[in-house]
């Protein structure tokens, strides 16, 4: 008998089955239902903004740590927990863009767009990345959509920039929305503020919580931004700086919104409102749905404000600036609850209808010549029955089916068959353009 190899005795242990790799923590896919609804935000908003005048700018999602570090503030939670920060291997510290302003003020500085015809509107769209608590509406990778003017302080640009919010979110068609407005005052009139907003705090230091105990050293009105509860009810109470503006900066918000009612944009006067960027100045604003009054504020869809000191300090000459900017995904979220059909319709001129491999190759040739001649094509090449076939070219539409049968494929010829009457006619295989034009206007 011939000898069993000592390797083929033994039995082969059943594979083991790769586990799947799933999604980083705080990462999504947008998925082909979903890009319906990105596509219909992004390019109304992009219409939009290019009707008021804005040209698009697109920035580096990896910028210079020290970027986010002096433009959006040391103290914010930003940079201070939440950043995606790296060393590169030349010992460059760069970071992943939080946040969409600060690169097109970089590049505003760069490329010396202040030489340019002031004012100058710019608008972006693209991701974010901020190392937040993964939570409903929440990503580590979120999706922004904002628009930025330089050169203009008068308080009609930023009266012109809620409008310009309001106009896309109209556009929407979330109606049920409202601006949260609030002025922050200007550096002069926000220290004394700070010193009135700190002696309030100290008497209440107790009731806060830790960040808010720590906040309070490096810059109090970050407290009237907290989100815990407790934090809420202390500020509820506390010295509003509305009360408290210089003669220019209450000039200033008043002029905006005298603007707003000569819009008939609703607003609500919110005290409470500071945003959480160190950048802003006067103007702050957030667009809230109708509900998330009593919600966290980190409800807000949007929002935005002046940022006058933005580009000094980032190394460019003293520029006024205003901006918003809003959250594709919450936005999107909105826009799908109300239910919206806006998945379009596929219609097709033509469906090519094939049997055999032989015919299949035929048919991929069709198709080429077809879409060569700006002729709408749908084809089902993997279904090998005809009957399904036809019924997936009723789903699409289509006006003409043209089939390819082994026959066919052999005589160079094409079934062309009018959908709607169920007339059929053979033609040739080279002429099968001018026909179906011809069968199309027929």
């Amino acid at each position: 008998m011939p000898r069993v190899k000592k390797e083929e005795q033994v039995e082969k242990k059943p594979r083991k089955k790769a586990k799947p790799i799933q999604t980083v923590k705080g990462m999504k896919d947008i998925l082909p239902p979903e890009q319906f609804i990105w596509d219909y935000i992004l390019h109304n908003s992009r219409k939009i903004c290019q009707d008021f005048g804005f040209g698009r700018i697109e920035t580096p999602i990896l910028e210079n740590t020290d970027l986010f570090k002096r433009g959006v503030g040391q103290a914010t939670d930003i940079v201070e927990k939440e950043m995606f920060s790296f060393e590169t291997q030349g010992g460059d510290n760069v970071t992943m863009r939080p946040e969409g302003t600060a690169g097109v003020v970089r590049s505003y500085i760069e490329n010396g767009m202040s030489r340019w015809s002031q004012p100058v509107r710019l608008y972006y769209e693209g991701s974010m990345f901020r190392y937040d608590k993964p939570q409903q509406g929440r990503f580590r990778e979120f999706h922004q959509f904002g628009a930025e003017v330089f050169g203009e302080e008068g308080s009609a640009i930023d009266a012109q920039i809620i409008y310009l919010a309001w106009k896309i979110f109209q556009k929407l068609g979330l109606r049920d929305v409202s601006i949260q407005i609030n002025s922050i005052g200007c550096p002069t009139c926000r220290n004394k503020y700070k010193k009135l907003l700190t002696d309030y705090y100290d008497m209440k230091i107790n009731k806060l919580c830790v960040d808010c105990k720590r906040r309070l050293e490096k810059n109090p009105m970050r407290l009237l931004d907290c989100k815990e509860e407790k934090c809420l009810q202390v500020a509820a109470g506390a010295p509003q700086i509305i009360d408290n503006l210089c003669d220019d900066c209450n000039t200033h918000f008043k002029s905006v919104l005298e603007f707003l009612d000569e819009l008939e944009i609703p607003y609500v006067l919110n005290p409470s409102l500071v945003r959480g960027l160190d950048y802003y100045t006067r103007t702050v604003f957030e667009i809230w749905a109708d509900g998330d009054e009593g919600e966290s504020r980190q409800a807000a869809l949007g929002g935005g404000g002046r940022y006058d000191g933005l580009v000094e300090l980032l190394g460019g000459e003293p520029t006024p600036a205003v901006g918003f900017s809003f959250g594709v995904e919450r936005v999107a979220d909105k826009v799908m609850k109300m239910g919206l059909d806006l998945e379009p319709k596929v219609v097709k001129d033509v469906f090519l209808v094939q049997l055999g491999d032989m015919a299949r190759k035929k048919v991929m040739k069709i198709f080429d010549k077809l879409v060569d001649n700006n002729i709408l094509v749908g084809e089902s090449l993997g279904k090998g029955s005809i009957k399904s076939q036809l019924r997936t070219a009723n789903k699409v539409r289509a006006k003409l089916a043209l089939i390819v049968g082994q026959k066919e494929a052999i005589d160079g010829t094409v079934i062309i068959r009018d959908m709607d009457s169920g007339m059929q006619e053979t033609v040739i295989l080279e002429n099968i353009v001018e026909d179906v034009r011809r069968m199309l206007k027929g």
